[in-house]
């Protein structure tokens, strides 16, 4: 009985163990093809990015295309591969009973299971080395041991007087950056249509060498840091309970607990409408932007129910930067007249796609260039120019800011152009221009600052005046004096780990809904 016994837990063990293999080979082939894909993609990310945008994709006009790729790739192919490999082996072993095991010396089955053994090990630590490597594993784990909280240094936004309050517009440009202005890196300066109308002469301003902050780098990443003065860090980097539920594009909320530009211009009465040539839901945008003010949205579907032609659409992420501008124009005719009949503000925010990689060339767009990037990016300057030559016929710079930007730097993965030009560019700056009515020309705006600036620049732009010009972790860009208590006043080195920091308390209680003012 004790021998039968023996049998079956030896049987039991040497099934365990095949599992066990097979389990390991696949996860290294899924984290070695997820690795893989992500270079290729979107080259190195967070493990924040990968979470927040993971679990809020979208197969139509949210990536399309990448969307099913990845789920093949990842979801489906190492499954199919392990099955493979199990069966091959299952074959072999029948055979190998069958024929009976004379022909092998002890030295060749030690020989075989040592190739074995070092191949799937070889899977397996490859893989999550490559897969750890690519989202930054090790950034994140210093970032759970930082000492910086992030909640010690950010300033709830305190308006002393909206006295001067005025109509907002604020352009993001995809991946506008303003290297790509540079004609001696690439066959033309692909901004020039937006520089002609947007002179220093005629009063633009710009903020020289405006980064990106320390660990952005996509889309969301350049909303929340402009609009809340924060590092967009999603649910998994806390430890509350009140962020215990994943992020998708259902949630009620999106930071709650933080108080972001929607938020303040709403208090002061204003109408806050975002236009998008992509799906809203995207990354959980339409959740930022409901939960931060913004009272209307408009998005893919609207386009397609407003009855444009199916070339006006590219099939991975929306409509034409010509048709969003289009609309655009016929929107702030709608909402320039209600604020004159009423006297209430408003808030107009766009965010360009044509420029988002993998490059698509629209009918409206000539491309006389080598590289067809370079002619998309100049083609949708040319359609945000045409929409301030627009606003300046209709005379509304005379009453509204404007604040023109790029969401983040251009991404840098295998599969995107420029690496030539980019990936040993120390210089690498995102483009702007920032109008306010009645400016001083002379003035010069606080250069080199980060994208977290921009949060009280922009407030300060549409009229509101704050107190110590502070809002998030920012300091409005209109003031040369840094506050000694701002994060802004940290060295570089301690700011950086500031920005990296998880800062458990402060986002647990921003993605909670509570507030998070110190």
């Amino acid at each position: 009985m004790s021998g039968r016994i023996r049998h079956v837990t030896r049987r039991v063990g040497v099934v365990m163990g095949y599992v066990l293999i097979y389990v390991l080979i696949w996860a290294g082939l899924a984290s070695l093809i997820a690795a893989v894909g992500i270079r290729f993609y979107w080259g190195e990310i967070s493990v924040g990015q990968m979470l927040l945008n993971l679990m809020s994709v979208e197969t139509d006009g949210g990536g399309g295309a990448i969307v099913w790729i990845g789920i093949l790739a990842v979801g489906v192919a190492p499954p199919l591969l392990t099955a493979g490999i199990a069966s091959w082996q299952y074959v072999r072993r029948r055979k190998r009973r069958r024929d009976g095991d004379s022909g092998r010396t002890r030295r060749k089955q030690w020989m075989m299971r040592s190739v074995s053994t070092a191949l799937v090990a070889t899977v397996v630590v490859g893989g999550t080395t490559a897969f750890a490597t690519a989202v930054g594993v090790g950034d994140y784990i210093k970032a759970a041991n930082s000492e910086y909280e992030l909640g010690n240094f950010h300033v709830e936004p305190t308006v002393a007087s909206d006295q001067y309050k005025r109509n907002l517009v604020l352009i993001y440009l995809e991946s506008g950056e303003a290297t790509l202005a540079d004609d001696q890196l690439f066959e033309k300066d692909a901004f020039v249509p937006l520089k002609e109308v947007t002179k220093a002469a005629d009063g633009w301003q710009s903020v020289d060498g405006l980064q990106q902050y320390k660990g952005g780098g996509w889309t969301m990443a350049g909303l929340t840091s402009t609009q809340c003065g924060v590092p967009l860090k999603g649910k998994g980097t806390t430890s509350s309970s009140g962020t215990d539920d994943e992020l998708d594009g259902d949630v009620d909320t999106y930071l709650g607990g933080s108080t972001c530009l929607g938020d303040v211009l709403g208090e002061h009465g204003y109408r806050s409408v975002f236009l998008g040539g992509a799906n809203a839901s995207f990354a959980g945008k339409d959740s930022f932007l409901s939960t931060h003010g913004y009272a209307e949205m408009k998005d893919l579907s609207d386009w397609r129910a407003a009855g444009e032609p199916l070339e006006n659409f590219r099939s991975d992420w929306g409509l034409s930067d010509e048709r969003l501008m289009a609309y655009a124009k016929d929107e702030i005719d709608e909402l320039h007249a209600e604020a004159e009949r009423t006297g209430q503000p408003f808030n107009l925010s766009m965010l360009t796609l044509d420029t988002h990689e993998p490059v698509h060339v629209f009918d409206y767009c000539n491309v006389d260039t080598q590289n067809e990037v370079t002619s998309v990016f100049a083609c949708s300057m040319t359609q945000v120019a045409g929409f301030v030559d627009h606003m300046e016929e209709k005379g509304y710079l005379e009453d509204t800011a404007v604040v023109i930007m790029g969401d983040h730097l251009k991404h840098m993965s295998a599969g995107d152009a420029f690496h030539e030009q980019l990936d040993d560019n120390d210089n690498r700056t995102i483009f702007n221009r920032i109008w306010v009515p009645g400016a001083d020309r002379n003035s010069t705006l606080r250069p080199g600052v980060d994208q977290l600036n921009m949060y009280p620049t922009i407030l300060e732009a549409a009229g509101l005046t704050l107190t110590n010009h502070e809002a998030g972790l920012g300091v409005s860009v209109f003031t040369p004096e840094i506050p000694e208590s701002s994060a802004q006043a940290l060295g570089q080195d301690d700011y950086a780990e500031l920005l990296n920091s998880n800062s458990p308390q402060f986002y647990g209680e921003a993605w909670a809904g509570e507030d998070t003012a110190r």
